[in-house]
């Protein structure tokens, strides 16, 4: 089981990296503009599936294999870039035809994957998690619960702040400058990852 210290540094952790810009934040927001609020909700259970496999297989495959292959984060790192830079290019061409199109908009299994390569599930597999979480089944599913509890209003949060640029809360903001905004973060993201891959 984990320690009441545990748990608050794990709750505080997980708030932290959930709510700051990334790919699956951006792609939320991205969601909440094109499709609305409601449209949109059921995003955040491709987002926790995602996460929850991510978490689990990277937490599973550090505390077994760490030091056997330490050129694998490197790979795992460019083949996440590529991904989230091909989806950076998506959102800009949809930017376009934003207020005449509903079609580019974020499917479950876009999400999903984006979820599944985002470098934030090794972060938490690999940092913010205590080792116990994947020693121990209890310890797991504790720790998996706290997570939960902390992504849903997080996710909603980024959906929310999309619905309120494309239903005209937020009127002063254009909503196809804020997209390709986006897809500039989700470029700058995969570059990121590319230049920490090889340096």
């Amino acid at each position: 089981m984990l320690s009441v210290s545990e748990a608050l540094l794990l709750a505080l952790g997980i708030a932290v990296v959930l709510i700051t810009p990334g790919p699956t934040n951006t792609l939320l927001a991205a969601a909440g503009l094109r499709q609305g609020l409601r449209r949109s909700l059921p995003l955040v259970g491709a987002e926790l599936a995602g996460y929850i496999v991510s978490i689990s297989l990277w937490g599973h495959f550090l505390a077994q294999a760490a030091h056997a292959w330490p050129w694998l984060p490197s790979v795992l790192r460019i083949a996440s870039g590529l991904y989230i830079a091909y989806l950076a290019v998506n959102m800009w061409k949809a930017a376009v035809a934003l207020s005449a199109s509903t079609q580019a908009a974020t499917g479950l299994r876009t999400l999903f994957v984006a979820t599944l390569l985002n470098p934030k599930g090794l972060l938490f597999a690999g940092t913010i998690f205590p080792a116990a979480a994947f020693a121990n089944g209890e310890a797991w599913l504790l720790a998996m619960s706290i997570f939960v509890c902390l992504l849903v209003p997080a996710a909603l949060t980024w959906i929310a702040f999309g619905a309120a640029l494309g239903n005209g809360r937020l009127a002063w903001v254009n909503p196809s400058k804020v997209q390709r905004g986006a897809s500039i973060v989700l470029g700058v993201f995969s570059l990121s990852l590319a230049w920490a891959a090889f340096h």
